[in-house]
C-alpha cells in the first residue's frame, strides 16, 4: 500500500458494512447483515473519537502514573465505643449469650 493510500486510510473513520462482515468471515463468526451494519457503525464512531483524542495538544500534560497521585484525606482511626449491641442484636434473626448466630456452612 502506497504511504498516500495509508494516510487516506487513516483519516477515513467509516468503517463500510462489507469489511464487518469480511472480517466476520475471516474470524469464522455468524454476522448478519443487520448486525455488521450496527457493528459498522459503532465502530466508525469510535474512530471518530479516536481522530478527535489525536489532534487534543497533550504537550504540557504530565504523564499520569498513578490515579491515585492526588493526596487524600483519611479521617483519624479512632475507636468509637458509642455501639449499642442491645439495638444492632434486636434486629439479627438470632442471638444467644450476646453472640449473633449464623447457619453452619461446614461439617
Amino acid at each position: 500500500m502506497s504511504q498516500q493510500a495509508h494516510e487516506t486510510d487513516a483519516n477515513n473513520s467509516n468503517v463500510s458494512r462489507q469489511e464487518i462482515i469480511e472480517v466476520a468471515r475471516l474470524a469464522r463468526l455468524g454476522i448478519d447483515e443487520d448486525t455488521a451494519g450496527s457493528y459498522a457503525n459503532e465502530i466508525s464512531k469510535v474512530l471518530t473519537l479516536m481522530q478527535t483524542l489525536e489532534s487534543v495538544d497533550t504537550a504540557d500534560v504530565k504523564p499520569l502514573s498513578n490515579i491515585h497521585e492526588v493526596y487524600q484525606d483519611f479521617r483519624a482511626d479512632v475507636a468509637n465505643h458509642d455501639i449499642n449491641r442491645e439495638r444492632n442484636q434486636s434486629i439479627a434473626p438470632a442471638v444467644e449469650n450476646s453472640l449473633y448466630l449464623v447457619p453452619q456452612v461446614i461439617e
